[in-house]
């Protein structure tokens, strides 16, 4: 039997090395992996993966550390913002980043985010927006929808009773100690990309030293929402995107450089 050849190629993608091969604990379908992808492949190209450490709150980022080869630590329901403050302050040198859900930042820990942007804390901040608590069972977050049903609004929610969602984005880019503030999304391709731009600008400010830096990055929970993982990414464009408009919502001077050194290379 004649031996088979095997054709040389070309290696266009592999697992960045900041990123463990492990398996994941996330659901189908859910986004969370793939952003926690992009993070690693930001500290890949700037090479700071020895400098990195990531703080990881309650929540559906609660296991977070385990996915990514740079040091890390867990934080108190809502305190990722605090804990990262100290670690930046007594440790200057390295790049101490937070990844936060919605129900983690804007419920629980709203005035640890308010603050540490107040005070112009020079920390990176990946706040995952997907409308509900993951973890906990599906109840109503700040963000969630007017009219969306959850387990604690069976009957949807109802913003003449409990209020309208927070738009976290627009109420931390009112604060001046904040200098960069996006909101981008992972449902298709071409949002991918600038999401993944966005997080590599925010490290950039970082190793600036120029402030607090905020993407937050509209994801799904197919589960908690009921969706089949397609249903749930188009739900985000025709929904989600409508009360939370992607953009940029403060982006400081001095951070506009970076901006566009990011983008040029997309």
């Amino acid at each position: 039997m004649a031996s088979i050849e095997l054709a040389e190629y070309d290696v266009v993608y592999k697992r960045p090395e900041a990123l463990v091969n492990t398996t994941t604990h996330y659901c189908p379908g859910c986004t969370h992996g793939l952003i926690h992808r992009l993070i690693a492949e930001v500290i890949d190209e700037l090479g700071i993966g020895e400098r990195s450490i990531l703080v990881a709150p309650v929540g559906c980022a609660v296991f977070a550390y385990n996915y990514f080869s740079v040091d890390g630590c867990e934080a108190p329901h809502g305190r990722a913002p605090a804990m990262a403050t100290g670690l930046k302050r007594s440790q200057p040198d390295k790049i101490v980043f937070t990844y936060q859900g919605d129900g983690d930042l804007a419920a629980i820990g709203t005035n640890e985010i308010i603050h540490a942007a107040g005070r112009g804390e020079n920390l990176t901040v990946v706040f995952v927006n997907n409308a509900t608590y993951g973890m906990t069972g599906g109840q109503m977050a700040p963000t969630t929808l007017a009219g969306q049903v959850t387990t604690s609004s069976p009957y949807g929610r109802d913003v003449d009773l409990v209020g309208v969602p927070m738009r976290v984005s627009e109420l931390i880019s009112t604060i001046p100690g904040a200098v960069y503030v996006v909101r981008r999304s992972v449902h298709n391709v071409a949002n991918i990309n600038k999401t993944k731009a966005a997080i590599k600008t925010a490290f950039q400010v970082q190793m600036q030293g120029l402030g607090l830096s905020l993407v937050e990055v509209l994801s799904t929970c197919p589960t908690n929402w009921h969706m089949p993982p397609a249903k749930a990414l188009q739900w985000i464009e025709d929904a989600m995107i409508p009360v939370f408009p992607l953009g940029d919502y403060r982006i400081a001077d001095a951070v506009v450089p970076l901006t566009k050194r990011t983008r040029g290379g997309q």
